[in-house]
């Protein structure tokens, strides 16, 4: 009221925007171990719309919870109210409202100040150095060098330690992914029993966060809802499920050259750049976000705010250097580095990168007993290619025959803007698969 923003209702009063209550429910049943859970690991001590939708996957959620609750909670090198405020400035790189309120809230509670939530020219000076790897790290991470990290732990009273910087980019990393979550799966607003409708809104671009569900968006105009009948979608997918059959079998009968290999992924990589959000662009034009408009609660934790993704072979730019996933891997570098530094966050994080990307029950849509190993992998490894990370051993071909066009637009757009996500992207891939499918992509 006091803005004169208008807002329009959620478009379900469940969870999600994008997936019926009823499905969120009959998924779960909101069954007990699920409640146990959140007993034992939520943060803000009650089931909240993330939970409620990621519990549709209970192993996940498990492994997803307890990582949070390690991150935010036990002993580590930074204090509460850094490590909610932290939160507050990675989501509001994505322009997560959600993620926003809930954090404002649990930093107050875990006894912040006040009047850093004004904004960040009232917090302290070492919290404010975070600002340009968290802008690089949500946006464009193979910007990162050394001397962004020597930088923040030269010596000096604002300097950082390498555990507690450890502990801050987990948790930046941590909450870019999640706002990824609830702009993918159409997480509503929480229900706030201090507001007259019982729903606590805060407006995103000139839209509420409702309003890109409902895709008042004008960016995704261009990508038109298609009218397949039942009949088409269930010929594609029979038809994606004899491409997986083939591609197991030429992979038994012959294995392409490491050039051809190469090659194949800078195809990928090049192809990448032309899908945008809301549609696939003939030519590689830029997109810029500069003009767009972010709400003032967002815009008082966010230092340049037309900063984004850029896909890394326009403006005539210097390519990206291809980064080969064998020469530092999480596995062999990573996982000792962080354990290290900031003790069991290792094996909680590896924990959960394996629950998920082995994550399957052998089903696809209505089939049971199917193999989606080469569907996961295609899925991670297309994620990992807009970055410009290539896995050496991987056929980025694959890619192309197992992600229809659809698909690599809500994949692009809820990797590399979030804040974009729309119910008809949502809906417009994989129309015969489940809702719990879908969020097992995102």
């Amino acid at each position: 009221q006091e803005k004169r923003v208008q807002v329009s209702p959620p478009l379900t009063r469940g969870p999600s925007a994008f997936i019926p209550e009823n499905e969120v429910m009959q998924a779960n049943g909101l069954d007990e171990r699920t409640n146990l859970l959140v007993e034992e690991y939520s943060t803000s001590g009650r089931l909240d719309n993330i939970t409620q939708v990621m519990s549709i996957h209970t192993q996940y959620l498990e492994s997803f919870l307890r990582s949070q609750f390690y991150m935010l909670r036990m002993d580590g090198p930074l204090p509460l109210p850094y490590r909610h405020y932290i939160a507050i400035m990675a989501a509001a790189r994505h322009q997560c409202s959600y993620l926003i309120n809930m954090h404002v809230d649990e930093f107050l509670k875990t006894g912040g100040m006040a009047e850093w939530l004004n904004g960040l020219e009232y917090i302290p000076q070492r919290l404010k150095n975070l600002n340009e790897i968290n802008k690089l790290l949500a946006h464009r991470p193979w910007l990162i060098t050394k001397e962004h990290i020597q930088k923040l732990v030269k010596t000096g009273e604002n300097n950082w330690s390498l555990p507690e910087l450890v502990h801050a980019v987990v948790l930046l990393a941590h909450y870019h992914a999640l706002a990824s979550f609830v702009f993918g799966s159409g997480i509503n607003p929480e229900r706030d029993p201090d507001t007259s409708n019982g729903v606590r809104l805060i407006a995103v671009n000139n839209f509420c966060v409702c309003d890109l569900a409902n895709d008042n968006n004008i960016e995704n105009a261009s990508l038109t809802s298609s009218n397949f009948g039942i009949a088409d979608s269930l010929s594609e997918l029979e038809a994606l499920m004899e491409r997986m059959k083939r591609l197991q079998e030429d992979k038994e009968d012959e294995e392409a050259s490491q050039e051809e290999m190469a090659t194949r992924f800078e195809k990928e990589k090049k192809e990448s750049l032309l899908v945008i959000s809301g549609g696939i662009c003939a030519f590689p034009v830029p997109i810029s976000f500069d003009d767009e408009i972010v709400s003032t609660d967002v815009s008082r934790y966010i230092e340049d705010p037309g900063f984004g993704y850029k896909d890394f072979a326009r403006r005539g730019e210097d390519h990206l250097p291809t980064f080969r996933a064998q020469d530092y891997t999480w596995e062999n570098h990573g996982f000792s580095l962080v354990n290290r530094l900031y003790s069991d966050i290792g094996h909680l994080l590896d924990e959960k990168f394996r629950m998920v990307y082995n994550l399957t029950y052998n089903t696809m849509a209505t089939h049971e007993d199917v193999d989606t190993t080469t569907l996961r992998r295609a899925l991670f490894n297309y994620v990992h290619c807009m970055y410009g990370i290539r896995y050496d051993d991987y056929d980025y071909g694959e890619v192309n025959q197992l992600l229809e066009r659809s698909l690599k637009v809500y994949i692009k757009t809820v990797t590399c803007y979030p804040e974009r996500t729309t119910k008809r992207m949502y809906d417009s891939y994989w129309r015969q698969f489940k809702h719990s499918e879908k969020v097992r992509i995102s």
